[in-house]
């Protein structure tokens, strides 16, 4: 598979009062087009710090990153960004919150109709269209990331960024959102790059589970491929012997290998 997304040999120094610390060291992974790869490791192992440099948000200490044959040099409509804080804008509706990226990236060269109707497909394909005149505080909070996603999607980025985006919900309204994010995917053929610490949303979700080594200066312990046919029906999958053997796969390595590290 060609490399979409190229990250080679990267390295991540932050300078702090006790002197620099390596989070990231030589960090070389890629992501083919339409690919879904997790990111997956104990808590402050960099798998954030890995995606922030993805999005731009960060520069990093050494290394190159080339998105689509282009370095990687600050944040770009490119990317879409999910984090696990929906970020909408509470004064805004949920139309207006979509509508805000929808003309950043696209008012130069559209209608106003034109990026009005950009903007219903993009709720539309979240479920949310008769929700588009509710505010953030009229919404929960499994629809308040829909918002995000609508969003992030409504920039037609190539590609989504997803940092632990249903980390904070409850597990039912999780497993809806995942099943949701599957069928966008599909829909949409977008290359994804996900954050997350829960190990059946990766092998669920993923065509490859990336392993992070634990911290300071992590770097990439295991890369998983996940051979599971799509669509994926979470009920079917849940006694599938090779779910089962991802799924204990990572999980070795999270709680053996990387304790045994730690300790």
């Amino acid at each position: 598979m060609d490399k979409y997304l190229s990250i080679e040999h990267v390295d991540m120094v932050f300078d702090t009062r006790k002197g620099p610390f390596t989070a990231l060291a030589d960090i070389n992974l890629g992501v083919g087009q339409g690919e879904f790869v997790s990111l997956i490791g104990h808590s402050g192992c960099g798998k954030s710090t890995l995606l922030n440099l993805v999005a731009g948000l960060l520069k990093p200490t050494s290394g190159a990153m080339i998105l689509a044959t282009r370095e990687i040099a600050g944040p770009g409509p490119d990317r879409g960004v999910v984090f696990q804080n929906h970020s909408l804008l509470p004064w805004l509706s949920c139309f207006d919150n979509v509508h805000l990226a929808v003309e950043r990236v696209f008012g130069e060269g559209e209608s106003r109709a034109e990026l009005k109707a950009r903007t219903r497909r993009a709720l539309e394909l979240v479920h949310l269209g008769d929700a588009e005149s509710k505010f953030p505080h009229e919404i929960s909070g499994g629809m308040k990331q829909r918002v995000g996603i609508a969003r992030a999607l409504s920039m037609e980025p190539n590609m989504l960024l997803l940092d632990e985006p249903f980390g904070a919900l409850d597990a039912l309204t999780r497993a809806h959102l995942q099943d949701e994010l599957m069928r966008i995917v599909a829909a949409t053929g977008s290359t994804v790059l996900m954050v997350t610490h829960d190990v059946d949303e990766a092998v669920l979700l993923s065509d490859r589970v990336v392993m992070l080594s634990n911290r300071p200066a992590a770097g990439i312990g295991e890369v998983l491929d996940i051979d599971l046919a799509r669509p994926r029906e979470r009920l079917a999958l849940a006694a599938h012997p090779r779910y089962l053997h991802y799924r204990k796969t990572v999980l070795q390595f999270l709680y053996q290998k990387q304790m045994r590290v730690a300790a």
